[in-house]
């Protein structure tokens, strides 16, 4: 059997005064994380210092300047230590401006590493808007700063959780405006992406369904014209461009039958359909992947806690999934864009 080549995945530790830096340690106590991957920390070593204490990890910290100067073993945090956070003025739960920069610049670094091949992928935790704000940081989050960062357009969300991938049409807008942009361009447009990121990611099988908007996805025009008039001249378009599409599939079973294997993803329409989805399957195990970068970005689906940070409360089962997803894919991931 052929042994794949373990890849080192950048772990930006996140805003200091929220969950990261605990999650990120306690993830870096279990053996499954560095049987998949070699995971790199960015962050400030007082912090994870700090963070290693609170969760009680034996621990010890490896401050490198490069990558490939990392031990990669149990036992050991390998840190890129930017040292940028003064403990004096440091609190757990604060919004402030030093640790909305210091977020700012884990992330910046990671990108870096990543954009000059030194990194496989990135698996984010998470950073505060208010604290970006405060430091006046042009982002408002993870998202906008990767787009920029790495010269992307419009990056691709997709959720996986226990197998079952989740891609979306429409992200933040009222679920109005996001009606409104269900057209049969947009659906075409996204299933040839959609389909795009799978090959990226490595995905030989490629079966995906459209969810309905509509009860009974409109049943023929009884409960609402969006599928007829859009949705399904949509998905009969990217099957002329020969994606393996099916749909609209009433909503209410189409992520069973995802879960269960009919399907190998989802393009849900709008951003509570797939959410409500993933996350009532495993809400500590949904895993955000962002697609259309330069390099593979897996993301923790929930925030930074303030009200638990420092507190040794906080879980580590999405952090964990995020380092590993970033691990199983990150082999197989196709940096270059592909055309069809």
């Amino acid at each position: 059997m052929k042994t794949v080549e373990k890849s080192i995945i950048a772990i930006p530790m996140g805003d200091p005064a929220g969950i990261g830096p605990e999650i990120t340690m306690k993830s870096l106590t279990k053996q499954k994380i560095y049987d998949i991957c070699k995971p790199l920390v960015v962050g400030d070593a007082k912090v994870i210092e700090k963070a290693i204490s609170i969760v009680e990890a034996d621990l010890e910290i490896n401050v490198i300047s490069s990558p490939e100067e990392g031990k990669y073993e149990l036992g050991t945090v390998d840190l890129i230590d930017l040292d940028n956070i003064d403990m004096n003025q440091f609190e757990y739960g604060e919004v402030s401006a030093q640790c909305g920069q210091g977020a700012f610049e884990y992330i910046k670094t990671s990108v870096d590493l990543a954009m000059d091949g030194k990194v496989k992928a990135l698996a984010t935790t998470p950073i505060n808007k208010e604290s970006l704000k405060a430091a006046k940081v042009p982002y408002i989050g993870h998202t906008e700063m990767l787009e920029d960062l790495a010269g992307a357009k419009d990056p691709l969300t997709m959720f996986e959780v226990n197998g079952m991938r989740i891609f979306f049409l429409t992200r933040h807008l009222s679920l109005k405006d996001a009606i409104n942009q269900m057209t049969k361009e947009r659906v075409r447009n996204y299933l040839n992406r959609c389909d795009q990121a799978l090959q990226r990611l490595g995905v030989e099988s490629r079966k995906f369904a459209v969810a309905g908007l509509n009860p009974h996805s409109g049943e023929g025009g009884l409960f609402g014209m969006e599928e007829v008039e859009q949705i399904t001249p949509g998905i009969e378009a990217a099957q002329e461009d020969r994606i393996d599409v099916t749909g609209p599939v009433p909503a209410d079973s189409v992520f069973f039958q995802a879960l269960n294997g009919k399907y190998d993803a989802v393009l849900s329409l709008y951003h509570d359909q797939g959410h409500i989805a993933a996350k009532m399957t495993d809400f500590h195990r949904t895993v955000s992947i962002t697609n259309s970068l330069p390099f593979l970005r897996t993301s923790v689906d929930h925030g930074t806690a303030f009200d638990i940070a420092g507190k040794n409360i906080a879980e580590s089962i999405s952090m964990e999934e995020c380092i590993k997803v970033a691990g199983e894919y990150a082999p197989r991931f196709t940096a270059e864009s592909l055309t069809k």
